[in-house]
Formats: C-alpha cells, structure tokens, sequence
C-alpha cells in the first residue's frame, strides 16, 4: 500500500505523517524516489562495477504552507534528496510530484517555467553569490531570468523591498559578498530566493555554516517569511533543535532510507525507531542536573558504507534491539500510531 497521501478534488486527503483529515493540498509529493551514483573503472572503455545508493526508496508528502524538516548524519542522502527535486540531479528511479506534475517526465523547457515557483538556500553563503557581482545584481538577477519584473526600475524597487524585509539595509544593494558578515550574506541568499515570489522553498542546511546567534535570527526570519507569504519549506538539517523550532514535521533519514516521520512534538516526546532515540539522547540539555541523570543511548560502531549496505534493515548492524530477522527483511515503513511512521519491525 503506497503511502502517499489520497488528496481530493478539494484538497483534504489523509497526509503521510499525520493520519488526519486535512484541508491543506498536498504541493510536494515524493514517491520511491532513488539516487544511485555509478562507481566506474577503467580508463578507456570504464564500466560500472557498484553504485552508491545516496537514497534508496524514499517517500514523504509535504503539504502548501508547510516546514518538513529532513534529518540524519552527514551522508545519509538528505542534500541529494533536495537536489533530486530541484532536478539537478536526474533520479535514478521514484516520482517527485510538484503540484500535479511530475518533475521527472518534464523536459528543459518546461522545468525552466516551474524554477520559478522552486527556489533554494544554500548552506554556504560564501560560495553561493558570485563575488564579482553586487548584492543588488544578485537579487534582481532571478526577476531578470524569469521575466517577473521585465522593467529595471521595478526590479530595483523591489531589490530594496526584499532587502528590507530580510532585515538588511537597503545601502547594501551596493556592496560586494566579501564587504558582508556570513549571516548578512545568508540573508541575501534569502532575498534571493524571495525574488521570484516562488511557493516551496528547499533550505539545504541553511543555517549550519553560521555562529549561534545568527541562527536564531535567521530562523526567525524564515519562520515570519513563511506565515507572512505563506511558502512551503523542505528544511534540511542535522541540528535537532533548530528543526524542532521551525517544522511542523520531521523525517528521519538514514544510509539512503527513511526511518521515521512524525509530527515534531510527537516525535521528539516519543520517538520509536533506535536511531531516532539515539540522535535525541544526544542533543544536549541545558540543565547540568537532568543531563547528568539522563541515560544516553550510543550507537555502536561506524556507519556502512552506502555502496554496500547492509541486507535487510540498515540499522540493524548497529541497532541495540536487532534480532535474527532484521539482517533479512526490509522492514516496511509503516504507520504505526495515526500519523507516526516507522520502518522497523521491532517497534
């Protein structure tokens, strides 16, 4: 049975995630989706001899208006996820369903129209604006691109609008990247992306390269961007407490496959699977007297590698609760408590 979501003619359907009745669309539906990269050898006639499965089978609905938040180590397959919807990567195999069209049977032309409506935030804001461009050049860029404001009066207005509203000042349309701080620099990769007035926005990490307090701010302004022109977001993180501030759901990514997916309160006060309980009992707790007390679960030894995975559940080689079966059987992921899915057998 496919779990993704049933939406009606009128929008309400039975989400992936939340078990519920829901009158919120469905905009970004993700279905089995696969990325292998090819391991070649050979110089002159290469031929594949492996493939690195960066994320094997995976699927989650995010709804209009909605912050899913994507979790996992590094190298679970989060980026590439992102980067298979934004379709610069071309998935191996999978659905990825933007508003009713399927982003991989589009062709160039086609996906060039719907960019417009997809935008991106990088992790790194010192290597995603072009140094030799202005700030204001870069923001008025994407309207130049995709003709939303073919006049440069109009683009230079709203230029200004958008950074102001990030909560820069409009002097700096004059600056350079390297005359910024990094949490300035972030915030015009936000304007930017604001540019175009786009529906779903992917924040790959968007705050991981920045200092503590800067965090915060630019958490806080994504959250009132988000209510104010109502996007939708795929935020992608290993930060456990930023996610749990900004989404309303939250999936659990690990070696290419999907663990876990839950309401946020949900599945930070009850969390299932054993990695999942494993990440959160390594988020530290500011009280030294409930950290002291607290029983901490460590993963035991080092994480497979994605060319050759293990057989059956993925965690099973360092999972506390594996039994014979896990190392045979995929286990399926199912909805364990309405709107709680979980891929393990043992739960």
């Amino acid at each position: 049975m496919s779990v993704t979501a049933a939406v009606s003619e009128t929008g309400a359907g039975t989400d992936v995630g939340s078990g519920r009745k829901t009158h919120k669309e469905v905009l970004v539906s993700v279905n089995g989706l696969k990325m292998y990269f090819p391991v070649t050898e050979g110089v002159f006639v290469p031929r594949v001899v492996a493939n690195v499965k960066a994320v094997d089978g995976i699927t989650f609905d995010i709804r209009k208006g909605e912050t899913l938040g994507l979790v996992g180590e590094s190298g679970c397959g989060k980026t590439t996820t992102g980067r298979c919807i934004l379709q610069l990567e071309k998935a191996t195999d999978g659905e990825i369903v933007f508003d009713g069209k399927n982003l991989n049977q589009l062709n160039r032309q086609e996906m060039s129209r719907l960019r417009q409506r997809i935008q991106v935030i990088f992790q790194d804001p010192y290597s995603s604006l072009n140094p030799r461009m202005k700030i204001g050049e870069i923001i008025a860029e994407p309207m130049y691109v995709h003709k939303t404001e073919p006049d440069k009066e109009a683009r230079d207005r709203r230029v200004l609008e958008l950074l102001e509203v990030c909560g820069l000042n409009p002097k700096f349309a004059d600056r350079y990247p390297h005359e910024m701080s990094g949490g300035q620099r972030q915030r015009v990769g936000i304007a930017r992306a604001l540019s175009v007035r786009p529906e779903f926005i992917i924040c790959d990490e968007a705050v991981s390269a920045l200092d503590v307090s800067i965090q915060a701010q630019v958490i806080n302004l994504l959250e009132d961007l988000r209510d104010e022109f109502d996007l939708t977001y795929l935020f992608i993180a290993h930060d456990l407490s930023v996610v749990r501030h900004l989404c309303h759901r939250v999936a659990v990514m690990y070696l290419g496959k999907m663990v876990e997916l839950a309401e946020c309160d949900e599945l930070y006060d009850n969390p299932m699977h054993p990695y999942t309980q494993a990440l959160l009992s390594a988020v530290p707790i500011p009280d030294p007297a409930v950290e002291h007390g607290r029983e901490h679960k460590v993963i035991k030894g080092e994480i497979p590698s994605p060319i050759n995975p293990p057989s059956g559940c993925v965690f099973h080689p360092r999972c506390s609760i594996a039994v014979d079966g896990c190392s045979q059987a995929v286990p399926e992921f199912r909805e364990v408590k309405p709107g709680h899915w979980v891929a393990c057998t043992e739960v």
